[in-house]
């Protein structure tokens, strides 16, 4: 079981790098293919648009297949072979096609692990498990910033993305191999079922916070960051690879920092709340001062990656409302909720920064702009969520 979990953990670390590797792509598929910001934000959305229409199908597959088999085909038959498109793309069309199909491909890894937190340890334990593995996930957001930069000088945007490919048909090899599937749990009437449980106001209370949490973090970190480091403060591709390689650094430190601060505090509501509303001082602070100096804007978008990590702590508080012949289906529902609001607040996103430039703002105001739209994103999510009931195990 460890070292199926081992194998589904670098399976998550090559989704965090596909949700990420466009920010240090981005001048290269500008030059070489002619795509703009907007195009890319699309991508970046479409990424996140495609994982999250899978997490219903994967939640009925982790329930009713297991996580071996649903984890491996889909990585690698559609990340494989979305990233050995990707490498071959002639045009921004093949780009949207590709990502799609990463996407998809990347749907199932964490919630794979997920679903055997849930099914095999203590719920106390649930949160630390998971920030763990969303921290070591995270590597994949250091990998796309300053190696994935070098790795493209020196053998090129192409050859990079499809040496990635054999990464992942590897990794899903693995996985096929070494994860166990937990026991079946046969349904239990008396249990409830997913309609019941979507009856519960306590639970869409959770899924609308769980909508924005993922927002800003994954927003910035997966599009904007490269552009507005290289048109606000002058950065080249080699300093971009910095500054995100501390954004990544960032995520990693909140995901082992989130783990175990429920059981620390006792209560998750409080941790989410406290957490998301410092993320949106930092958003704030570059929203009235997109133009600050470099290490200013590095301060406060490290702490937008640090405190927007709470989605471990939030897939505690909504997973503990589900009886266990639901687990799959609840935990992917909510990460529907947490991928879903990144695509589509991405692509909005993409159109805040072209309107803002269409009305003449300078391109600092564009895109403290786009940190501003993050923000109240954020304090939309927090509103609703605190008046959800508090949830330990």
């Amino acid at each position: 079981m460890r070292i199926g979990i081992v194998c589904l953990v670098l399976g998550y670390v090559l989704s965090q790098f596909y949700r990420a590797f466009l920010a240090v792509l981005a001048p290269a598929l500008a030059a070489d293919l002619g795509t703009t910001e907007a195009v890319l934000a699309d991508a970046v959305g479409i990424w996140f648009l495609a994982f999250a229409a899978m997490q219903i199908p994967v939640g009925w597959a982790l329930d009713r297949v297991g996580p071996r088999r649903t984890a491996a085909v889909l990585l690698g038959f559609c990340s494989g072979g979305g990233a050995l498109l990707f490498a071959a793309a002639q045009g921004p069309g093949a780009i949207l096609l590709a990502m799609a199909l990463i996407g998809i491909g990347c749907a199932p890894v964490l919630m794979s692990s997920y679903y055997i937190f849930a099914r095999m340890y203590r719920p106390a334990v649930f949160g630390t498990l998971a920030g763990v593995v969303i921290g070591v996930g995270s590597l994949g957001n250091l990998g796309a910033a300053l190696p994935l930069s070098l790795a493209a000088e020196a053998f090129g945007w192409r050859g990079t993305v499809a040496g990635l490919a054999v990464v992942t048909l590897a990794v899903a090899a693995a996985i096929l191999v070494f994860v166990q599937d937990p026991p079946r749990v046969a349904p239990n009437p008396a249990a409830g079922s997913l309609g019941s449980v979507l009856r519960n106001p306590a639970l869409w209370l959770i899924l609308l916070m769980m909508l924005v949490v993922n927002v800003p973090g994954s927003g910035i970190r997966g599009l904007w960051i490269g552009p507005y480091f290289a048109q606000v403060h002058g950065l080249d591709s080699a300093a971009i690879g910095m500054v995100t390689l501390a954004m990544g650094l960032a995520m990693v430190a909140g995901s082992f920092a989130y783990g175990p601060l429920d059981r620390l505090f006792r209560t998750r509501k409080g941790v989410v709340l406290a957490g998301n509303l410092l993320m949106v001082a930092c958003l704030l602070v570059l929203w009235y001062h997109a133009e600050a100096g470099v290490w200013a804007a590095l301060v406060m978008i490290a702490g937008v990656g640090f405190f927007g990590m709470s989605f471990p702590v939030i897939m505690s508080h909504g997973r503990a409302l589900f009886p266990p012949h639901l687990v799959g289906r609840g935990v992917t529902l909510l990460n529907l909720f947490g991928i879903g609001g990144v695509g589509l607040f991405q692509m909005v996103s993409g159109r805040v920064h072209a309107v803002a430039l269409a009305g003449g703002a300078t391109p600092a105001a564009a895109y403290g702009a786009v940190f501003g739209f993050f923000a109240l994103v954020t304090l939309a999510g927090c509103a609703a969520y605190l008046f959800s009931a508090d949830r330990t195990d």
